[in-house]
């Protein structure tokens, strides 16, 4: 293994967060070509398969990660959780953040159908979404951050599952239908009318936070923790 291999190694082991290529080459002192080249070495001698460990792509930059073989072992080692899990009312609204954003409160309580200020302000707090601008109603929109897509092992946004791949039952799919109709509308400033009615705009209805009942007997989203 050449020198800035080992120097690319050594650093990404000490480093608790990816390190792009540019961060690289500043700490090593070497060219974008040595950087490079070294990644690629590392690749191969990290490579699936190979050993317990991977050179993974993530969030813009390169880290090492436990092999997928071995994340069983890593749960049983490490069970107890550094940060509570997701809620299902979180975990949700993590969704509708990941895949519409930016979007807006208001609007994810319409998708929701119920208060979308808990949840959100959880995942304020802990990190995984962001402010970003407002609507064109004022209100203060958001998008998801770095520390989602290094807990979800995504490079970007464009490595989501796509929607395509969900498959839900026809009751889901009248649900969701009837709650993304009012989001449309919501966006251009109506409300839903009986047919034959003229649409008017009407300010958002006080609803009533589901996620007040997180602490009172909700089940956390298991597959949605963000250790």
């Amino acid at each position: 293994m050449n020198q800035p291999a080992k120097m690319i190694e050594a650093l990404l082991f000490l480093s608790p967060e990816p390190v792009n290529e540019d961060d690289l080459a500043e700490a090593i002192g070497c060219s974008a070509e040595d950087v490079t080249s070294g990644l690629e070495e590392l690749a191969a001698a990290w490579a699936e398969g190979e050993r317990g460990m991977v050179l993974k792509h993530v969030a813009g930059g390169y880290t090492l990660a436990s092999a997928a073989e071995n994340d069983e072992a890593a749960r049983r080692l490490l069970s107890k959780p550094r940060t509570p899990p997701l809620t299902p009312a979180q975990a949700e609204t993590l969704a509708i953040v990941a895949y519409l954003q930016p979007v807006s409160r208001p609007e994810i309580t319409r998708i929701r159908g119920v208060s979308a200020d808990s949840a959100s302000g959880t995942l304020l707090e802990r990190g995984l979404i962001e402010e970003s601008g407002r609507s064109q109603f004022g209100a203060i929109c958001f998008r998801t951050t770095e520390l989602f897509l290094r807990l979800f092992g995504l490079n970007s946004i464009g490595d989501l599952p796509p929607i395509a791949e969900w498959d839900p039952t026809p009751e889901e799919q009248s649900d969701l239908r009837e709650r993304l109709m009012a989001a449309g509308g919501a966006r251009l400033g109506e409300t839903p009318t009986a047919e034959g009615e003229e649409s008017a705009q009407e300010p958002l209805p006080q609803i009533e936070d589901e996620d007040a009942g997180d602490s009172e007997g909700d089940q956390p989203a298991s597959a949605f923790a963000a250790n």
